[in-house]
């Protein structure tokens, strides 16, 4: 296949058609919502390769070869990508292993990751010699599939008797370690909302098709240390490495920089501190690895031409330029490998790859042509590359610095020589003109690729630093040629590792004052692909070399790209978000000029909350400003995400049912949520149903569940009730009092304790109606939210109900009140996990 597109490829308009083809028929694959049979994919590669064949013995000229070949490559690639995706998928874990106990045999296959709650590694299925299953259910063999995400917890669950259950300490795992371990296993399943990370996608392309965790209690099988294998030998040379980093290195900020730069592990740097990389827009040296390989690959490159020139011999052997090229993209790449030879720096390597053959062959390529054949063997070996933003970052920096490479080097050359001339060629002049030449060429690329990657970070960040290409121009010859190197020969020479330090710590005073700088970033909401793709093309006219008012045209979709906002309700209608944050409630209720929060989702661990990784996403993409938050009750499935979202907005008021010692009320003082409370926003009315003002002063002191707030939200003619966590003593008030059973007709009901079987009582829904019912619960969560008796209970009823886990994040709009839109259902791929 390969061997046949590259030999059409030396005809040039061909070339292109084939080139074209390959690029459309992978993005057309990877629109499928669920995959074909793998006979369709069949019989279009053999579709493709007859067309082929065909192709190459006739004598066709004109736009017919071009046409067929390009339709030929379109069809090869499409059949090709689903017969890969087709296997991948066969390899999945079976339905019926999900939550049951596996003793599974494996070799820990990269470096585990340290959390606060245990460790986290990846796991490869292999029994090695020892003669048993890989895997064994209840002591029979079954499949499972190859690579597994695995964490190790401190603490477990009893799902018998619903408490936590003490687990044995996780050990000091290392890579290359057989173990066998008890896992409990599941599909893949992460959160779904609108801009939000994939997680999914994220496993597909790691090769991961199940997570787990270990069942290390004292009631399971204890896990065995078999033997230290040689199955891992980068990784465990990559973990010797960073425990010698962490060791030697005791500033935390210096370890955790030089352990992501050196081997490639990002986790060790502190959340504060990627805010402040965010800011500079110079986390792309550490995160998206691709443009930082490139950096170090040109570095190599201008080392070695350096330095091969001073040989005339070696210059006669090979010329320096390609020996150049050669030696970058092999150093390159062994410092990708070395850092964990991630997916996007697989990508810049073939990237790389592509076009240091073609240089080395002479080919003198246009640019377009280059950057087209380039991301086809990129999107060859791995086509899923062209969803993720790295390989359209990395892609469009690494053609801006090779295009920019060749006027840098003639630029150079031509400053030095009119700078020897000018003072009888002495060497200081020439030397002082090379490094002017130089400077001016560094911030010459820098500004290119700032414009050109500003409107795609705007589309797929939502935000662009505004003292980024100041912060690029000191940030990437700063950590490419001092911080990474000393970094690196520190593994020879430990001392250097001193030096690192203090070159980390200039770097961070640097950003760290950059970032102080009132407006350093600007932040705006994420566009829809379209607009977001126009400016990006607007952006790359206004830096071709055309006439100046035909450049100017580009300014037009990169302003409208500055200035588009999200829709909103019109005046007298609003719109229910239940976002999709696992076992816990937050839901975004916005009208035509405000917005409230309804809870704000589960604290995961001590770094993580929906906070911080759905809701202020969210609200950033959708620039939303809160007025008010209304936290329902204490518990953290509802809380653990409000520390966030109240640091990020300062100015939203807080209703509550909190404790006055509660944490949450140092951090904003809150205002009590009580029965009879009304307000009213854009025509839409707001009223507090429960719990009444003598409640808090019961005693004993109620439950937090029996204070949780019901709000009730209506524009007179549609309804929504959001029941936080009332149980059935609280549905039962409500329903006895005659004052609300007006106020309990809604179209739309958050079921009450996320389908709990103590809420949801007959009663309670004959009086509410629902038409629709939403269940916030995290996918097989350990609770067995929604009970089955509730399930029922809305069935009987004809209520639809809406379950987080197989919709992902539900929308519902006033002004459209029979549909609930589903994410997971909307934006269907096929990768994504199909919930039973």
């Amino acid at each position: 296949m390969y061997a046949t597109a590259l030999r059409l490829a030396v005809w040039p308009r061909t070339g292109g058609a084939v080139g074209l083809g390959l690029l459309a028929g992978m993005a057309l694959q990877l629109q499928q919502a669920t995959l074909s049979a793998p006979a369709v994919y069949v019989a279009f590669v053999l579709l493709a390769l007859v067309g082929y064949a065909w192709v190459a013995s006739k004598k066709i000229v004109g736009l017919w070869r071009h046409g067929v070949a390009g339709l030929c490559a379109l069809a090869l690639a499409w059949g090709m990508t689903g017969l890969r995706a087709v296997l991948f998928m066969s390899q999945a874990l079976a339905p019926a292993l999900e939550g049951r106990d596996v003793l599974v045999t494996g070799v820990v296959a990269d470096m585990p990751q340290a959390t606060e709650s245990g460790l986290r590694f990846r796991l490869r299925v292999d029994a090695g010699e020892s003669g048993t299953g890989a895997a064994l259910l209840d002591g029979t063999p079954v499949t499972v599939p190859a690579l597994l995400d695995v964490g190790w917890y401190t603490t477990g669950f009893n799902l018998q008797t619903q408490t936590p259950e003490l687990q044995r300490t996780p050990p000091a795992l290392r890579a290359g370690q057989r173990w066998q371990l008890p896992l409990r296993l599941k599909a893949p399943h992460g959160s779904i909302n609108p801009h939000g990370f994939d997680y999914e996608l994220y496993l597909w392309t790691q090769g991961v098709q199940a997570t787990g965790y270990v069942r290390a209690t004292v009631s399971s099988p204890e896990p065995q240390l078999m033997e230290q294998t040689t199955a891992a030998p980068v990784a465990q040379l990559r973990q010797w490495v960073r425990d010698r980093i962490q060791t030697r290195v005791t500033d935390p900020r210096s370890a955790g920089l030089l352990t992501a730069l050196v081997v490639g592990d990002q986790r060790a740097i502190e959340r504060s501190d990627w805010d402040v990389f965010r800011a500079t827009g110079i986390s792309h040296l550490v995160s998206i690895s691709g443009l930082h390989i490139t950096m170090f690959a040109w570095a190599a490159t201008w080392l070695v031409r350096r330095g091969w020139r001073t040989s005339a011999r070696l210059c006669q052997w090979v010329p320096a330029s390609h020996a150049a090229w050669g030696m970058g993209l092999l150093l390159a790449t062994a410092y990708a490998v070395f850092s964990g030879w991630g997916v996007p720096a697989q990508r810049t390597c073939l990237m790389l790859a592509m076009v240091v053959l073609l240089r080395l062959q002479g080919a003198r390529w246009p640019w377009p042509w280059v950057a087209l054949w380039a991301a086809v063997g990129v999107l060859l070996w791995d086509p899923w590359a062209m969803l993720q933003p790295g390989f359209w970052l990395s892609f469009v920096a690494v053609m801006l610095l090779f295009a920019a490479g060749d006027a840098t080097n003639s630029g150079a050359g031509g400053a030095g020589r009119a700078g020897a001339r000018g003072l009888n060629g002495s060497k200081l002049e020439r030397g002082w003109a090379r490094l002017r030449a130089g400077a001016v060429a560094m911030w010459r690329e820098q500004w290119l690729i700032t414009l050109a990657l500003a409107p795609l970070v705007l589309l797929w960040f939502g935000q662009v630093s505004l003292v980024g290409l100041l912060a690029n121009v000191v940030a990437i010859p700063w950590v490419t040629l001092v911080v990474t190197p000393l970094g690196l020969l520190g593994l020879v020479w430990p001392a250097l590792w001193t030096a690192a330090t203090g070159a980390v710590v200039l770097l961070y005073a640097a950003m760290d004052a950059l970032a102080a700088v009132p407006y350093a970033a600007l932040s705006l909401p994420l566009p829809p692909l379209l607009p977001g793709v126009l400016a990006a093309l607007g952006a790359a006219l206004l830096l071709m070399p055309l006439p100046r008012a035909l450049r100017m045209m580009g300014l037009v979709p990169v302003l409208a790209l500055l200035l588009w906002r999200p829709p909103v309700p019109e005046p007298g209608e609003f719109s229910l978000l239940a976002a999709d944050v696992g076992q816990g409630n937050a839901v975004l209720v916005q009208t035509a000029r405000h917005a409230l929060l309804f809870d704000a989702g589960p604290r995961y661990s001590l770094e993580s909350d929906a906070g911080n990784r759905v809701l202020l996403p969210l609200l950033k993409a959708l620039d939303v400003q809160l007025d008010t938050v209304v936290l329902s009750h204490r518990d953290i499935d509802h809380v653990g995400g409000a520390p966030a979202v109240l640091m990020m907005q300062p100015h939203a008021n807080l209703l509550s049912s909190l404790e006055p010692q509660h944490t949450l009320q140092q951090l904003r003082a809150s205002q009590r949520c009580e029965a009879g409370m009304r307000w009213q926003w854009d025509g839409v009315d707001f009223e507090v149903l429960h719990p009444d003002a003598a409640d808090y002063e019961a005693e004993p002191a109620p439950k937090a569940n029996a204070l949780s707030c019901v709000l009730r939200i209506s524009n007179g003619r549609q309804a929504a009730l959001l029941a936080g966590d009332i149980e059935a003593a609280q549905e039962q008030r409500l329903v006895d009092d005659p004052a609300m059973l007006p106020l309990l007709r809604a179209d739309v009901l958050l079921v009450p304790h996320h389908g709990s079987k103590t809420s949801s009582t007959d009663a309670f829904l004959r009086a509410v109606q629902p038409r629709h019912a939403l269940v916030q619960a995290g996918y097989r969560n350990r609770y067995g939210h929604p009970a089955a008796t509730v399930v029922a209970r809305y069935e009987a009823l004809g209520t639809h109900l809406v379950l987080s886990p197989r919709c992902g994040a539900a929308r519902w709009h006033s002004a459209e009140p029979q549909n609930v839109a589903c994410m997971r259902e909307d934006e269907r791929h096929y990768w994504a996990h199909d919930v039973p």
